[in-house]
């Protein structure tokens, strides 16, 4: 159950300004005994209550009275506090991530072979994400509707397509191989996408080709993400591999190149 301190008070705090509520415009002493709350504390939390915004004094009556700010102005002033609270740390987690980011460098080219897995729809989408977001140099992806797709398009689509254009904006070049019947079945987001900013992209080329039998990407020439049909039903995907291994990325690029080269650019 949600309580006050969720929000950032104490639990003296909490019991003070509830306490205020049932019992109206009161004294400091009244209130610690209808609170629970130490006397040799309660005007520490209630002068803390008056910083927040959260009870109001009467200081011509002798002795002190308080009141209680009206419940939902209380609420309100203690959600602005925690968003401008989560705004500051916001921005100086930012800080800190783009001070670290020129100090934590991977190597340009691995020449060690090094492969991981990944299981599941999610876990799939996930995995090719996280390698579009490494990219530095070049994305090539070759996408088949005739066999199970590397990602749910429907459903992950649109994050994929935003991993593509920020490899652009870091000045990476993104080639996309389709099978012709694939393009009908792109969401419609993805279709204006396309044309209003990418279309006309140097360094975005799509093209289009019947002759796709599988789905795989390149990144940065020498790591491959291949999917791994389920072994009892093709028409699903069990899951994908993510291999860097230099010689098979060129084995397997000796195959696309030509393809590509043949294909037709994307005409939507």
């Amino acid at each position: 159950m949600a309580t006050l301190r969720d929000m950032g008070l104490s639990e003296y705090e909490e019991r003070v300004y509830r306490a205020l509520l049932d019992t109206g415009p009161t004294t400091a002493k009244q209130l610690s005994a209808a609170s629970d709350v130490p006397m040799g504390r309660i005007y520490d939390v209630l002068n803390s209550l008056d910083r927040q915004g959260l009870v109001r004094s009467q200081s011509a009556s002798r002795p002190k009275k308080y009141a209680p700010i009206e419940p939902q102005t209380a609420l309100d002033r203690l959600l602005d506090a925690k968003k401008s609270t989560l705004a500051a740390q916001r921005e100086q987690y930012e800080s800190i991530a783009s001070t670290l980011q020129g100090t934590l460098e991977a190597t340009d080219s691995p020449e060690e072979t090094f492969w991981t897995a990944a299981v599941g729809t999610e876990e799939t989408a996930e995995l090719l994400v996280e390698r579009l977001g490494a990219a530095s140099d070049e994305i090539v992806m070759c996408l088949s509707s005739q066999t199970p797709q590397l990602f749910d398009i429907d459903r992950y689509g649109e994050t994929v397509l935003d991993e593509l254009v920020a490899a652009l904006d870091r000045g990476g070049t993104v080639r996309l191989l389709l099978r012709r019947n694939l393009v009908s079945a792109l969401p419609e987001a993805i279709g204006v996408r396309y044309r209003e900013s990418l279309a006309d992209h140097e360094r975005f080329q799509v093209r289009t080709s019947d002759n796709i039998t599988g789905t795989f990407t390149f990144v940065d020439t020498v790591e491959t993400v291949v999917e791994v049909p389920h072994p009892l039903d093709r028409s699903e995907t069990f899951g994908v591999i993510d291999l860097t291994d230099r010689e098979f990325a060129d084995s397997l690029a000796e195959t696309f190149e030509p393809r590509w080269a043949a294909a037709a650019p994307l005409s939507i």
